[in-house]
């Protein structure tokens, strides 16, 4: 405590004033925070970290946060430092890895507490299909999306899962007709459902029913401008129905959207090609190999990366 006296109309009055403790080193939050003290930490790394300069501070504050976070079932508090931390290091390994194993105990947090609180809303019916369909068991997953439907017939999505389903089964023409049923039957329920248009529509490219198809994609491309896969489904629709000037619109569009696409570089070189452009056709078959051979490398990287800590050192 601090006293000060003052003057106040010829007397001497005594004027107490608080003094704030002093402020916490960030080392020593981070000690409190590592030794268990989450509770009284928690705090502390919040503000810390709305202050902190040096990026390996903020990301030790930030994990810090995380962890205790997490400890003390604070979920809100974990979903904000790792938000901050997301943000800052994108592309981190440590944060991503973090990420995963959060995400996954909230989720099951979740599943858990909907299991016990509505054991029988067809939410956990959902959450039932989706763990069969995980383990491809698809033919009880698409049982459970059918039960959820005889409950909820309006309900939106559940049409799309069972088409995707069915279209993951053996190949034959009375799968595909069935899972046609199902995105049509989607459609009804859900006239937004970009996804359903986009299959539909590379369903009748397959049948080579071309109008059908340009049809589908281009509603999925309104109902959803950034889908890069169905401008590629319109333009090589077009493509292959003959109508040549008219692919190279929805194709320059897709390969906007996705330069790492090979599909898109290769189908708009064809376009270019077709309508007498010979050097826009070379400049984006060149593309089409560069976008080819970053996703070859991805690849290898991925294979490499998944090997690598398989390998013993004697």
């Amino acid at each position: 405590m601090v006293r000060r006296l003052i003057l106040v109309g010829g007397l001497v009055a005594a004027i107490v004033f608080a003094q704030a403790p002093p402020a916490k080193s960030t080392a020593s939050i981070e000690q409190l925070a590592e030794s268990g003290h989450c509770r009284e930490a928690l705090p502390l790394l919040k503000t810390a970290l709305t202050r902190a300069i040096d990026q390996e501070t903020k990301k030790r504050l930030g994990l810090d946060g995380v962890h205790c976070g997490m400890s003390l079932h604070d979920l809100d508090s974990a979903a904000g430092f790792l938000r901050s931390l997301s943000s800052a290091f994108p592309n981190d390994p440590e944060v991503l890895y973090l990420t995963v194993h959060v995400y996954s105990d909230l989720s099951i947090s979740a599943s858990q507490k909907l299991m016990v609180s509505a054991p029988t809303s067809y939410q956990v019916r959902l959450l039932n299909g989706e763990a069969l369909e995980a383990q491809g068991k698809w033919d009880e997953a698409i049982a459970e999306y059918r039960e959820v439907l005889n409950r909820n017939p309006d309900l939106p999505g559940i049409h799309y899962r069972v088409g995707r389903l069915v279209l993951s089964g053996p190949k034959t023409d009375e799968n595909k007709k069935a899972a046609e049923r199902e995105f049509e039957e989607e459609l009804k329920v859900d006239p937004s459902n970009a996804g359903a248009e986009y299959i539909l529509g590379e369903l009748a490219r397959q049948d080579q029913q071309f109008p059908a198809a340009i049809g589908h994609f281009e509603r999925a491309t309104k109902l959803d401008a950034r889908f890069a896969d169905a401008f590629i489904g319109l333009g090589r629709s077009m493509l292959e129905d003959g109508r040549n000037a008219e692919a190279v619109a929805p194709l320059q569009m897709a390969a906007k959207l996705r330069p790492d696409n090979p599909a898109a570089h290769f189908y708009l070189s064809t376009a270019y090609r077709r309508t007498g452009h010979p050097e826009e056709a070379q400049r984006e078959l060149a593309l089409h190999e560069q976008a080819t051979e970053k996703v070859r490398q991805m690849k290898q990287e991925i294979e490499t990366g998944v090997a690598e800590p398989q390998k013993i050192v004697h």
